[in-house]
């Protein structure tokens, strides 16, 4: 299997400690695209060697090329919500993970999408469950837990 996973760059770095540590997992269940989202020396200039061109043209290649996305929408990011966006575009299965913070919300462009499996989570281990239950859920293995209260025949509810 290969997985995008998605996570905040130019919109903020704050979480990138928590990318690299959901990528690790992702490696578990196939390729993950793009590792680099979690590289602790990225920052939120993006890749300096790159024109915007070209990282356009090789996010939607990995894109194209992925099985499933993942995506850590906690930090707002206008490329994440657009690579979310081409994603669904695209029939490709999404999984956005959300931690709640006071004072915020997620937006209602991801929340409200019926096409978007969106879970909320407090720590990296309920994230690591939400993520073991969509690619058995895509691989056909499995469906989502039943004891998941969050689970749905659409996939779209957002877990309170």
């Amino acid at each position: 299997m290969k997985i995008y996973f998605a996570g905040s760059i130019r919109g903020g770095r704050d979480d990138r400690t928590l990318y690299l540590e959901l990528i690790e997992y992702l490696r578990e269940f196939g390729e993950v695209l793009t590792e680099h989202v979690g590289d602790p020396a990225l920052e939120e200039f993006g890749e300096k060697d790159l024109s915007d061109n070209d990282i356009f043209r090789k996010d939607m290649d990995w894109l194209t090329e992925c099985d499933a996305v993942v995506a850590e929408v906690t930090v707002p990011s206008l490329g994440v919500g657009y690579e979310i966006g081409r994603a669904v575009a695209m029939g490709k299965p999404v999984l956005c993970l959300y931690r709640p913070r006071p004072g915020k919300r997620i937006s209602a462009m991801i929340a409200g999408d019926p096409s978007l499996r969106v879970r909320e989570y407090v720590d990296p281990g309920a994230a690591r469950g939400y993520i073991s239950d969509f690619v058995e859920f895509i691989a056909g293995i499995a469906g989502p837990r039943r004891s998941d209260p969050a689970s749905s025949s659409n996939g779209a509810n957002l877990r309170k």
